[in-house]
């Protein structure tokens, strides 16, 4: 016959946004299955393994594979944001070396930003489930998605849930969650492409640019990927802003520039973009 296992439960701050109704923020009584880990009960009551930081059973810290007992008492913790308590972490390895991000088809606008930034981040709007678990576990990514059941999958270790709806407000709270702000390195990486920008020289753009901008500018970049030219255009200044708004960093300066003529009909629209290029695509400079 087989024993009937009951745990008593209880979730803190942010997870509890997973929970049904009447199980958030209390204690509550809940049947487990007989072998059931924690992991496996905590995903069943909706929370993704990715958004838990912490669990102690009975007091203990226990990792995700620790089976419970009748009786036992559970607490699940989000990441703890004033206090270092990596000495009691169990529930999965060290964190990942380098921030490195996939995100799932439905928050490409923040693909764009993250890489605005200097953060290598995989996007595709054709990115089935199963690809994203396979690509984040072998190059190690942090996968973003707004789909707790793609979280719950065994092959993602590392991820966030994305809570808000906008772009810039999804880069602020991932920025903010996983303490990115020192780690930003903008304006290196192709929007397009996610691929390293390097500088080209000048006398090596004339004839992939439009006229007048080769005039006002001295400074230029490039993507071996899209083999695009970009450059510091009239938006510059805002990408800018934004990053050191998120980053929480003072005001930069664009580089100094030699005075320039009054912008001709012909080539006044290709400086209406920050970084783009004769067809008018957009991305960051180097």
């Amino acid at each position: 016959m087989t024993t009937a296992v009951t745990a008593t439960f209880r979730f803190y701050e942010e997870l509890n946004d997973f929970l049904a109704k009447p199980l958030r923020r209390r204690d509550f009584r809940c049947a487990c299955a007989r072998d059931a880990t924690a992991k496996h009960m905590i995903e069943a009551l909706g929370v993704p393994h990715t958004e838990v930081e912490l669990i102690l059973v009975n007091g203990e810290s226990v990792g995700f594979e620790h089976p419970l007992a009748d009786g036992d008492r559970v607490a699940v913790y989000p990441k703890f944001e004033a206090l270092d308590i990596r000495p009691l972490l169990r529930v999965r390895a060290e964190p990942l070396r380098e921030p490195r991000f996939i995100a799932d088809a439905h928050l490409g606008g923040l693909a764009q930003l993250l890489r605005l930034a200097g953060f290598d981040t995989l996007y595709d709007n054709h990115f089935a489930d199963n690809a994203i678990e396979q690509l984040a576990g072998a190059e190690h990514r942090i996968v973003l998605t707004r789909d707790r059941e793609l979280l719950k999958r065994r092959g993602i270790t590392h991820g966030c849930y994305v809570r808000a709806l906008k772009p810039r407000a999804q880069l602020d709270e991932i920025v903010e969650r996983l303490d990115l702000a020192a780690s930003a390195r903008p304006f290196r990486l192709c929007l397009m492409c996610n691929a390293p920008l390097r500088r080209i020289a000048r006398d090596e753009v004339s004839a992939r640019v439009p006229p007048g901008v080769f005039e006002r500018h001295t400074r230029f970049v490039t993507c071996d990927v899209c083999e695009r030219v970009f450059w510091e255009g009239s938006h510059w200044r805002r990408m800018r802003t934004l990053i050191d708004d998120v980053t929480g960093r003072p005001p930069a300066k664009p580089p100094a520039k030699p005075p320039a003529p009054p912008p001709s009909p012909t080539d006044a629209a290709a400086t209406q973009a920050p970084l783009t290029n004769a067809d008018g695509d957009i991305a960051s400079p180097g």
